[in-house]
């Protein structure tokens, strides 16, 4: 997938006010409109310019698509970074499903998800939406933490401006990796004294140092001595709750996995915290290991790569 410098499509700078964007569409939609334009490409023209206007014309799209920076160049490969959107608040009603079909997958991948609702005279306040990271540990104690958040305004020149909040969030223990938490009350205002819309924050773990997540399950990799992974022993070892001491058995070999039920994210049921065992060779670095390594290459006659026919 292309990256499309919108600004570069409309031919504007990144400091264009919005009388500046409108302008400059305006002009190249009549340049371009397929019904008198004779350029060649006129139709695809057209709707990669309308794509541009539909994105920095909107306050929210445009301070989401400018988080993106200018390091990026037209053409250039493109895919949203994982945090794409996180702490930025949406408004539920940014693209029909109609413009996420008829528009590029640049423009989709980034906007496709936000569907259009209707508002009457008086009507509630819309829903906002944002991506919030998260600790590990926090899913399994629960915590309180404070979130901040951050919404497009235009000021009094027609510039995007961000503004940030921010807000107390309960963290309830068990919390899964995609989950949603509702702030009601939270969203936009409503219209004509209806009541505000609800702030909904998906919710994803922070990379961690140790751990990797599945659903509830969690996943280490634990380091093993080599006389540890073939002797059997007992070693302590981290969780997210505090370390444990665990059996090895004998015998063990690197990729290994030890179950510890229950100790994955709690729920119902919890989930599980699995050991993958990795054997660490010891430096052979000093004249007495060398000696250890050539002594066990005599004694132990061992072939690994024997089940290759070799």
């Amino acid at each position: 997938m292309e990256f499309k410098d919108y600004y570069k499509i409309l031919g504007v700078e990144r400091t264009a006010t919005a009388d500046d964007i409108k302008g400059a569409y305006r002009k190249l939609a009549r340049k371009y409109h397929p019904d008198v334009s004779k350029e060649s490409g006129a139709e695809a023209r057209f709707k990669e310019i309308g794509e541009a206007y539909n994105v920095l014309h909107d306050p929210e799209k445009r301070a989401a698509y400018d988080q993106l920076g200018a390091r990026w160049q037209p053409g250039q490969e493109f895919t949203p970074p994982p945090d794409w959107g996180a702490g930025f608040e949406f408004t539920r009603g940014t693209v029909s499903p109609e413009e996420a079909v008829e528009f590029s997958d640049f423009f989709s991948s980034l906007f496709g998800q936000f569907g259009r609702h209707a508002q009457a005279a008086r009507a509630p306040g819309e829903d906002h939406h944002a991506r919030i990271f998260i600790e590990l540990e926090d899913a399994y104690t629960g915590a309180t933490r404070g979130i901040t958040l951050r919404a497009p305004h235009l000021d009094a020149q027609g510039r995007i401006v961000l503004r940030e909040r921010t807000l107390n969030v309960q963290i309830p223990k068990g919390l899964r990796e995609g989950q949603l938490i509702r702030l009601a009350g939270q969203g936009a205002a409503g219209i004509g004294g209806a009541p505000p819309g609800d702030l909904y924050l998906e919710v994803h773990f922070a990379p961690h140092s140790l751990y990797r997540v599945e659903a509830r399950d969690v996943f280490l990799t634990l380091p093993l001595a080599p006389w540890e992974a073939a002797l059997g022993a007992t070693v302590n070892t981290p969780t997210p709750t505090g370390a444990v001491e665990v059996k090895i058995p004998p015998g063990s070999q690197s990729g290994r996995k030890l179950r510890l039920k229950s100790r994955g994210i709690p729920g119902q049921p919890a989930g599980d915290l699995y050991l993958v065992l990795e054997v660490v060779l010891p430096p052979a670095d000093t004249e007495s290991a060398q000696r250890i390594y050539h002594t066990m290459a005599r004694e132990l006659a061992f072939n690994p790569r024997q089940a290759l026919g070799v």
